[in-house]
């Protein structure tokens, strides 16, 4: 069996030690070099030859750097992966930039998701994993190498069923592009429960950038309401569900999404008193609600064992008991 390596950059290095611990293994050792003209080199200091070599980055903004300066980087390491000889070389996003950009909404549009997977198979990438992208459909499709699609929806309703308790509950899709998302996680969580989860939908309508809609589709008086959504952006769409909620007489509103990216006035805006509680994933670090009333409100779930667990499968490594309970429909007792 080749070698398993596990290389991490820029930012995503503490995820990247998380996995490879995970994994039983030391992070992969490269070096990532900056120069005054603005360009930069990445190496690793190790041989790659015959390696199965994974290497993880998410592709947030954040202080430091750009979607677009992330992509670039990873996309260079990649290449210089395989020009030393790595048997196969494999990108591990947590987030994946432009995958929302997936279909043409106005003439001329660009199909950006489709552009940034021939970048990755231009460079020699034989697979791709990410976490919860927002169309998995357009995502597959889009690129040709090998790709998986992990879902964070067991954390997100492991740690749900221990907050919602023995109270009654529905799960509501802010918009009916995000249903099918939803009724999804419901049949999860009425699993993790053990008793029945009724489904929503809120109203929502957008023309020339204004979001309108107040009709709420669903059965909330003295419930607690989950809102899903694979990503929260500026908050404002999980606020206006959340007010309605709170209007037709809900208990409590709790919001689960895999990706907090929390731009703009998300600060402020998840600040109200509509939400009680709000669950993401690692995959983009809330920084931007440090110092904030929101961040109090927010719980970061660590994602290191699904990706320590779809590299393990990728690699040939053996599956752990919980793996094969789940495969089986079994819980390990």
């Amino acid at each position: 069996m080749p070698a398993l390596l596990l290389f991490g950059l820029g930012a995503s290095q503490p995820q990247a030690r998380a996995v490879a611990a995970t994994l039983g293994l030391a992070p992969g050792r490269h070096e990532e070099r900056d120069f005054e003209d603005g360009e930069h080199k990445t190496r690793p200091l190790q041989s790659v030859r015959g390696a199965d070599a994974y290497v993880l980055h998410s592709l947030h903004d954040d202080a430091e750097s750009s979607p677009n300066d992330k992509l670039c980087r990873l996309l260079f390491f990649l290449a210089a992966l395989r020009d030393h000889g790595a048997a196969r070389v494999t990108a591990v996003l947590p987030y994946l930039c432009y995958a929302r950009k997936d279909r043409r909404t106005k003439p001329f549009d660009p199909i950006t998701l489709r552009y940034v997977a021939q970048l990755f198979e231009a460079v020699g990438v034989d697979g791709v994993l990410v976490l919860d992208v927002h169309n998995p459909a357009a995502f597959e499709n889009a690129f040709r190498c090998r790709t998986e699609v992990l879902e964070a929806r067991p954390l997100l309703v492991a740690r749900l069923a221990q907050w919602l308790g023995a109270q009654e509950a529905t799960v509501l899709s802010p918009d009916a592009g995000g249903l099918k998302r939803a009724d999804a996680f419901r049949q999860a969580l009425a699993q993790a429960l053990g008793r029945p989860v009724e489904l929503g939908l809120m109203e929502k309508r957008r023309s020339a950038g204004v979001v309108s809609g107040s009709a709420l589709f669903a059965d909330v008086g003295g419930r607690d309401v989950v809102i899903v959504d694979d990503l929260i952006g500026t908050g404002t769409t999980l606020l206006r569900t959340a007010a309605a909620a709170r209007a037709a007489g809900a208990r409590r509103v709790f919001a689960a999404a895999s990706h907090g990216l929390f731009v703009g006035a998300a600060p402020q805006v998840l600040a109200d008193p509509s939400l009680d509680r709000i669950l993401v994933t690692d995959s983009v670090p809330p920084f931007r609600l440090c110092g904030s009333a929101a961040a109090a409100r927010v719980e970061v779930l660590a994602s290191a064992t699904l990706f320590a667990q779809a590299i393990a499968r990728r690699h040939g490594l053996p599956a752990s008991p919980d793996e094969v309970a789940a495969e089986s429909g079994d819980r390990p007792g």
